[in-house]
């Protein structure tokens, strides 16, 4: 399973996109790590999320890939998987914080 945390504020993804959303995710791990999604879905309450001074607008979509993803390989994926989210709410490039992290070091016995 590929461990993908979403973070969204209250209300602005409706529960059809958010459906979406979930499947493309869950498409998107399988074609490029060969696993399923284990999708962590946040909203923030209202009045709890703020950039410059202002309610907040933008999402988090952050998944922890099972094998380390070179610098040439990292970006676009990126870019696919804030193009999808895009695609689906509307929201821009400035909105939407896109991470894929590699795996966590394993400890050596």
């Amino acid at each position: 399973m590929i461990p993908c945390n979403c973070v969204v504020q209250d209300a602005q993804v409706s529960a059809a996109s958010e459906a979406v959303l979930r499947q493309n995710l869950n498409a998107f791990t399988e074609k490029h790590f060969g696993e399923p999604a284990e999708i962590s879905w946040l909203r923030v309450p209202e009045g709890s999320g703020f950039t410059a001074s202002s309610p907040s607008t933008s999402a988090i979509v952050s998944m922890r890939a099972n094998a380390p993803v070179s610098k040439a390989d990292r970006e676009p994926l990126l870019r696919e998987l804030c193009a999808m989210w895009m695609a689906e709410t509307n929201q821009t490039l400035n909105e939407v914080v896109g991470v894929i992290s590699d795996p966590l070091p394993t400890e050596e016995s």
